[in-house]
Formats: structure tokens, sequence, C-alpha cells
């Protein structure tokens, strides 16, 4: 039984976690003005793979927070700056590419693949200063 005492501190966690992405993804794809779910339900892989990096993008950090924090509140605090940092990518690339909306609605997937690599990329580097 000594093996599951961390169970009550993984669950919490786990679920803090888990509750952060899935309020990233509403916050996400409300900030954005196309919507991510409809296109990918058109089979959209633009942004199918825009989305799903930028996904990927905000986990790491947040992961990285689960390692690094000091209790649960550190974990959420530092979860919001990923959160934050994922969004200004998003801005920071439709600012160099103002089409990109029309570009991702019309499944142009290097408009995609940009995009999600460059959350993808935001979220290592984020993940990295979270070390302390």
């Amino acid at each position: 039984m000594e093996s599951l005492q961390g169970l009550p501190a993984f669950a919490l966690y786990f679920v803090s976690g888990y509750v952060m992405i899935l309020l990233f993804t509403a916050i996400y794809t409300k900030a954005t003005p196309h919507c991510e779910w409809t296109l990918m339900r058109e089979n959209n892989s633009a942004a199918a793979v825009a989305f799903g990096l930028t996904v990927v993008g905000f986990t790491i950090p947040v992961a990285s927070a689960a390692i690094n924090s000091v209790g649960v509140i550190d974990f959420i605090i530092w979860g919001g700056v990923a959160m934050v940092t994922q969004l200004l990518t998003y801005f920071t690339v439709r600012f160099y590419m103002p089409r990109l909306t029309e570009r991702l609605t019309a499944n142009e997937l290097p408009a995609g693949v940009f995009l999600g690599c460059c959350a993808l990329a935001t979220g290592i580097l984020n993940a990295a200063c979270m070390t302390y």
C-alpha cells in the first residue's frame, strides 16, 4: 500500500492539468476567428495539424510545471503562463501571416504546419524556461 501513497497528489495534479488543457482548447478556439472543430470535422488537415500541435505545445509546459512546481497553485499559475504564451504565439503568427485564417480555412497545409510548429517551439522553450 505504500506505493499508493502518492495517488492523491497524482490525481490532483493530473485532473488539474487535464482541466487546464480543456480550458486552453476552449479559450484558444474562441480567440481564433475560425472554428478549429468545424474545420477538423470537414477533414481540414491544415487546421488539424495547427490545432493538434498547438495543444501539444501547451501540454509540454504544463507537464514541466507539474514536475517543477512547489504546489498545485504554483502549477496552475504556470499553466496560465503557458496559456498566455500560446495565445501570443498565435497572434504573432497571425501578424506575420495576415491571411492565416483564410489559408487554414482553404486547407493550405503549409500555413497549418507553420502555425503548429511555432506553437510547438514556443511550448518547448516555455517548458525549458520553467525549470528552476
